[in-house]
């Protein structure tokens, strides 16, 4: 089985650039490899260095390989959409320069539509128009990695975006292109919505070109479902687990990717908040083993 197992910056509360509370750049790089990974992704676009040198001497140094980067903006909002272009192109340019592969699109958490996280039922939707030109704004900056860039681009659902629930993920897969957009395929973030994450996949494998591996807390889950809680504070309250210790099922997960000879790169991302988690490094390396434990690795 070729599938390599990698982690991301989220793992040690990195979601945005600019966050105070981030730690370095280079103690997330030296606390992955020490976690016994030999990949990461770029986190937000200007937490790593956007020159590639200074980026590729730290990677060597650490013996890591660049995975992919996350585009995590507001789509939904049309007036946003300058900003996803230019993280759309700083993203594609910081994966080409290290030979990375796998660019992610994911709309960010909307107002209308945090208090609905993991409540399909409630959740407000789009009416024709503003869905067209959501579906548009997607689908052009797929076009951008994929054509100008020659990476491979997936879409990602997310808790309390206006991409969460699974009918919201099918109907943009059959309106965009499957050669220009697949799917980066997130365990955890399916479960939260309410959904089946191997039921998905067995439905839709041939089109997930990457994976994000999380587990979710079932009483975390209930309750901040029941309370409407917003999802960086569920983050904080322990939302995502330790993979295994959750409600989804990785043994599946990995039989049903092996069953369609998926191979490349899955990565491990455990969202959570920098100043409260205590011990990401050990989380990281915890995660590690158990995929290991199941045959991953």
């Amino acid at each position: 089985m070729t599938i390599r197992i990698g982690n991301a910056p989220c793992s040690w509360g990195v979601e945005f650039a600019e966050d105070p509370r981030n730690p370095s750049w280079q103690s997330v790089l030296k606390d992955c490899a020490d976690a016994g990974y030999k990949g990461i992704e770029l986190g937000p676009v200007g937490f790593m260095p956007e020159d590639p040198a200074i980026l590729a001497d730290e990677l060597a140094k650490n013996d890591l390989e660049l995975i992919g980067g996350v585009v995590f903006r507001p789509y939904h909002d049309p007036d946003a959409f300058d900003d996803v272009l230019d993280a759309t192109h700083r993203t594609a340019r910081a994966l080409k320069a290290h030979g990375a592969q796998h660019m992610v699109l994911i709309d960010s958490i909307s107002p209308r539509r945090a208090p609905t996280a993991g409540r399909a039922p409630e959740a407000e939707q789009m009416d024709k128009a503003e869905w067209t030109a959501y579906r548009d704004r997607i689908a052009e900056t797929a076009r951008i990695g994929t054509e100008e860039y020659g990476l491979t681009v997936g879409i990602h659902a997310h808790a309390g975006g206006f991409m969460d629930f699974e009918p919201e993920l099918d109907r943009l897969l059959s309106e965009v292109d499957e050669s220009i957009l697949k799917i980066c395929f997130d365990t955890g973030h399916h479960s939260y919505a309410g959904f089946d994450p191997v039921a998905f996949m067995k439905r839709n494998i041939d089109r997930i070109s990457y994976m994000h591996f999380k587990d979710i807390n079932p009483t975390v889950k209930a309750e901040v479902i029941a309370k409407r809680t917003g999802f960086y504070d569920a983050c904080g309250q322990g939302i995502f687990c330790n993979l295994g210790d959750g409600d989804v099922d990785f043994a599946q997960v990995r039989q049903t990717l092996i069953d369609a000879g998926f191979t490349g790169w899955c990565t491990v991302e455990q969202d959570c908040d920098p100043t409260l988690d205590p011990d990401p490094v050990g989380d990281a390396r915890i995660n590690r083993e158990y995929l290991e434990s199941i045959g991953f690795i």
